[in-house]
């Protein structure tokens, strides 16, 4: 049966999801609302909002769950050759570039303007919107930008949480534009001791870039030990970081 909750109530544990057997399996609660407070309770449970619009705040955790670990980043021939040039763009033209944090609004206006793969609409509806942008401006959601020619092409945005990164959405108005933002955040993650991404859902982009499932238990593991260490104090964009996992031999 689906717990429904109110503003005070906590969500139940991740492992009271609906099961196989149900038309919404992964689906743990329903109510409430969408707030940094609420926001940090469900992810440090494994849990994340996921509704339409005109739907009551609804509360998920997948099993399995898709992951991206950091080490396991399919780095494919073309890719590589396309990150080698954009860094050569960077070197020549200030206003071809990687940011991290520059205009968080922008990005998630944006990857809510494009539909998740294989679905109609968005499902970042304004109350999703309100609540990433306030825990945003409190230091717990980034975004990672692409840049070319002073024009925002392409990016995400991310929860961080000790050494744990969910990964959120992204968009991409190029060719390759998120793919970009993507690598330049697994660069990061393996310098600051983040090992694995959190993509909730598998799509096949996802997959073609080194995406995974694992059991939600094994999920749910990770993430307790990811949060008992200390916060990533800095999120910012380091040619040093990219240079590394440029050249460092990566799965084929």
């Amino acid at each position: 049966m689906l717990t429904w909750i109110d503003e005070q109530q906590p969500l139940p544990p991740a492992s009271a999801a609906l099961g196989p057997d149900t038309d919404v399996p992964g689906l743990v609660a329903a109510g409430g609302r969408v707030t940094p407070q609420r926001l940090d309770e469900a992810y440090r449970k494994g849990i994340f909002p996921w509704f339409s619009p005109g739907q009551p705040p609804l509360w998920w955790s997948p099993d399995p769950r898709m992951v991206l670990l950091v080490d396991e980043f399919h780095l494919s021939h073309n890719l590589r050759k396309t990150l080698r040039r954009f860094q050569r763009d960077s070197q020549r033209a200030p206003g071809c570039a990687v940011r991290f944090d520059s205009n968080f609004p922008a990005v998630i206006e944006a990857c809510a303007s494009t539909p998740r793969e294989g679905q109609d609409g968005t499902w970042i509806v304004p109350a999703i919107v309100d609540a990433y942008t306030a825990w945003h401006r409190a230091g717990r959601v980034h975004s990672v930008e692409t840049w070319v020619d002073g024009t925002l092409v392409g990016g995400l945005y991310f929860v961080s949480i000790g050494r744990m990164v969910f990964g959120e959405s992204m968009f991409s108005h190029r060719t390759d534009a998120s793919k970009i933002a993507l690598f330049a955040l697994v660069a990061a993650c393996r310098t600051r001791g983040v090992s694995l991404i959190d993509c909730q859902q598998n799509t096949g982009h996802l997959a073609s870039l080194g995406g995974r499932e694992i059991a939600r238990s094994d999920f749910l593991q990770h993430v307790a030990q990811a949060l008992a260490q200390p916060d990533v104090s800095d999120w910012t964009y380091d040619v040093s970081d990219w240079e590394r996992l440029l050249h460092a031999p990566l799965k084929a």
